[in-house]
């Protein structure tokens, strides 16, 4: 299931991601051991979510942006 739906909001998964993400899971790893989803699908919808906006990768972490913040 993508991370992002068409409308560029993020759908369930997503908003799991993003919550994983906030709550300190700054690595594929960590995600996928906070939300319990198989690491490809945690790296694609990292993917997703770099993609729309909603997260960054920077020195080899993940972190939310303004807009994510606003989205959950």
């Amino acid at each position: 299931m993508p991370c992002v739906g068409p409308d560029g909001k993020p759908t369930g998964t997503g908003i799991e991601t993003l919550k994983a993400v906030k709550g300190g899971a700054d690595t594929p790893e960590k995600v996928a051991e906070v939300t319990g989803n198989p690491m490809f699908k945690v790296r694609s919808g990292l993917r997703d979510l770099v993609n729309a906006g909603l997260i960054e990768f920077k020195d080899g972490k993940y972190s939310l942006t303004v807009t994510a913040l606003n989205a959950i």
